[in-house]
């Protein structure tokens, strides 16, 4: 099995023209997400939120400019596509750009 994390991104088009003086303007924008996955997920080693508790530092983002946070997690099986996966392939013949892949020591065979 596999935990396949997605994410939410945004960007904060207020911060392009602000001089980085006082308050940054607010006017944040949905910019999709990602998907990222962790091999050899076995729910008896460690439960959702502890596998989350150590990797969300990898790729979880707030910043005046950027935020990328978890919008949802889910166990699938090790053959499971996303559906930016599913479509390369229906599109393009090949997974050109597969989720990203989070190596986590303690459940690495």
């Amino acid at each position: 099995m596999k935990l396949l994390i997605t994410t939410q991104v945004q960007e904060n088009y207020g911060a392009h023209d602000w001089d980085g003086t006082g308050s940054c303007p607010q006017y944040w924008k949905m910019k999709g997400g990602n998907d990222y996955v962790i091999r050899n997920y076995d729910q008896g080693d460690q439960g959702v939120g502890a596998v989350l508790a150590q990797v969300r530092g990898r790729f979880e983002e707030d910043t005046a400019y950027f935020r990328e946070y978890i919008i949802g997690t889910e166990i699938v099986a090790d053959d499971y596509l996303t559906e930016f996966e599913k479509s390369q392939l229906e599109y393009e013949g090949k997974i050109t750009y597969p989720a990203r892949e989070i190596l986590v020591d303690s459940l690495v065979d």
